[in-house]
């Protein structure tokens, strides 16, 4: 494999443009193209899309009927097939074209020297297109056009792009997504759809354009390009924006500026495996699409270019945190509105039982509680919340988590675990200094115990505190331990997620009297405490970074191979300096592939080997739409092995691990 080359990673390098348009002068504007074309060309362009008619521009009139217009883009597209010889990309360029004695307003698609489809506008959308092109909705036939005889001609026509494997094209002129049934309805198997659009600017246009292409990305499973007229159309009637956009399964991958003054675009990475494989997980869809009757098909091919390339397209450095504060107010009331029901359903005076330990997830784990308290209209005073000191606890998040329990207003508690864990020791005759996992789980089975104890004696509900990414890696202790309780609310949140939610809560003010303590707990190091020793025990120095770890598990769950999550994490955390970082992320660090190689081996490795405790999860609500509980999200057996992945890492993935 050419590991760092976009496109042996299932990726390809596509392009949305607006130039400028010389108005009713298709030699002027196909001499633009293909000097457009080459520059995206040696950029390693594979697909460039061009606005409806941009070879004459859109507001020609009348003119669309006269045979010098229609002859000179004739023309036009000769001289654009010929320069396309030594080209890398496919070119989609709007044209009229004449075709049985009528006159279509149609996309072009053209290549090595050819032009491999031209797809008719199927419903000219006003009276005015009416009186200059007929309607292309129907018409499935081949015709001659720019000296070439035989090309397909048809609104339903795909194009296979042999030479990038799952790149096939479906062509749409003029704005149709929004009709009752949109031509795109018919793509079928294709995995791009491409817009040719000449629409009017207007207040609020951007977003309703910006709402139908994301949506019938989002449907169609499939990456949308768009690309709208722009600079140099008529403004008699009207002005024009010249937009483009590029969504991919729902998620907007880039666009350009609107009213630009010179030649603009977006140029993005789509991923096309991406594409494949949300179809595989929507099998609906997938019959919907095989259901359509395939329309013709043009066929080309191209070689894509080596080497390094670089990715282009927005990657989060923690792909499980929202974007906006809107995402996290929504997470949190997500969390706290299980916890309510969950506590409602079992009695109305049920307590809620947090053991506390002054770090991340217990933390959250009480401001969701008093959340859900202040929901059921009850006191602060009904969550009990246990201290519980083992023999590496420290002073810092013991006084972390009187402090915090003292500000919310729980009742609270402390339980040393010391003299019964001594015991325990005793009788398994376990040397006392002998910090193996016998002694860490002894403590952590203790805490547990006395926990689920406290809950019948006093009449509450464990709320459970372990998170998403301890889930995946099996960072817990099995059965009576932090594994294990009545209902664990944190189950859908990682642990990247949680480090975002606390400084959220701060900032909103969740816990007015608790800032500095919430503070403090966030930016401490994150640890079991349960070993002592001088140095603080450090859970990443075992398991690993989180911010990694989480990264591995969102491909994970997206069914990616190894060697695309290496790159793909690569890409994000190779240089601390590019993209941008959270305002509140306090380490701003790179990783280098041998490293993410190495941990994504052993995250694999823990990954297969903890499913067992994956398999009896508590019950907990999903917050980011995926889950490891067995009932409603991730099975697989727990007696799988790895070896097929990290066969597949080593292979493919340079560097040692």
């Amino acid at each position: 494999m050419d590991f760092a080359n976009l496109y042996a990673q299932g990726f390809a390098r596509v392009a949305a443009r607006c130039l400028p348009v010389a108005l009713a002068d298709p030699a002027t504007n196909a001499a633009a193209v293909i000097d457009d074309v080459r520059a995206l060309s040696a950029d390693g362009v594979c697909l460039a899309v061009y606005p409806e008619l941009g070879l004459t521009g859109y507001s020609c009139g009348d003119l669309f009927l006269q045979d010098a217009l229609l002859d000179a883009a004739e023309d036009a597209l000769a001289t654009l097939a010929a320069a396309s010889g030594d080209l890398l990309p496919v070119i989609v360029v709007g044209a009229p074209a004449r075709c049985n004695g009528r006159v279509y307003d149609c996309g072009v698609v053209i290549h090595a020297g050819a032009i491999v489809a031209v797809v008719p506008k199927s419903h000219p959308a006003e009276f005015a297109e009416s009186r200059w092109f007929a309607p292309g909705a129907g018409v499935d036939t081949t015709t001659d056009l720019a000296g070439q005889s035989g090309v397909v001609f048809s609104p339903n026509a795909t194009v296979d792009i042999e030479g990038v494997p799952g790149l096939c094209v479906f062509v749409e002129v003029g704005e149709t997504m929004h009709l009752p049934v949109a031509p795109v309805a018919l793509a079928g198997g294709a995995t791009v759809v491409v817009t040719l659009a000449a629409s009017p600017a207007a207040l609020g246009a951007c977003g309703e354009r910006d709402m139908l292409v994301r949506a019938s990305s989002a449907r169609s499973g499939a990456a949308h390009l768009y690309a709208t007229a722009g600079p140099g159309e008529s403004t008699t009637d009207a002005a024009w924006d010249g937009g483009t956009r590029v969504y991919e399964c729902g998620d907007r991958l880039g666009s350009s500026d609107p009213f630009p003054v010179g030649p603009a675009g977006t140029v993005v990475d789509i991923d096309l495996r991406r594409v494949a494989h949300a179809r595989t997980l929507q099998p609906a869809a997938g019959e919907a699409a095989a259901a359509v009757a395939p329309g013709p098909t043009g066929r080309t091919r191209l070689t894509p270019p080596t080497g390094d390339l670089g990715l282009r397209r927005p990657l989060a450095r923690f792909p499980f945190v929202p974007d906006d504060e809107a995402g996290l107010e929504t997470a949190y009331q997500l969390q706290v509105s299980a916890l309510a029901r969950r506590l409602s359903a079992v009695g109305p005076a049920t307590k809620a039982v947090l053991g506390v330990s002054g770090g991340l997830d217990s933390t959250w784990a009480l401001i969701v509680a008093a959340g859900a308290m202040d929901r059921l209209g009850r006191p602060h005073s009904d969550i009990l919340g246990f201290t519980m000191p083992g023999f590496a606890t420290s002073a810092g998040t013991k006084s972390n988590a009187w402090a915090l329990m003292t500000a919310i207003g729980v009742t609270a508690e402390e339980l040393d675990i010391r003299p019964t864990a001594t015991q325990m020791m005793a009788d398994l005759h376990h040397p006392a200094d002998q910090f193996d996992v016998t002694f860490e789980n002894v403590q952590a089975g203790l805490r547990a115990d006395y926990l689920f104890r406290a809950a019948n004696q006093r009449g509450g509900l464990v709320v459970g505190t372990g998170d998403l990414s301890e889930a995946a890696l099996g960072w817990c202790t099995y059965g009576v331990g932090d594994h294990m309780s009545h209902y664990d609310v944190n189950a859908g949140v990682p642990k990247t997620l949680l480090q975002h939610l606390i400084p959220w809560a701060i900032a909103r003010g969740l816990c007015a009297e608790a800032t500095e303590v919430l503070t403090a707990i966030v930016g401490q190091e994150i640890s079991p405490e349960l070993v002592p020793g001088r140095a603080l025990q450090s859970t990443e120095d075992t398991v690993g970074p989180y911010a990694l770890n989480d990264a591995f598990l969102f491909y994970v769950l997206q069914g990616m191979a190894p060697s695309r999550i290496a790159y793909l994490v690569w890409q994000t955390w190779k240089d601390a300096a590019a993209g941008e970082w959270p305002e509140d992320c306090r380490d701003r660090v790179a990783y280098d592939l041998a490293t993410i190689k190495t941990w994504l081996g052993r995250f694999y490795r823990r990954f297969f080997a903890s499913q067992f405790k994956r398999s009896c999860s508590p019950d907990g609500p999903q917050v980011l739409g995926v889950s490891l509980s067995p009932r409603g999200g991730w099975q697989m057996p727990s007696d799988a092995t790895p070896a097929a992945w990290l066969a597949e890492l080593d292979r493919n993935v340079p560097g040692h691990r």
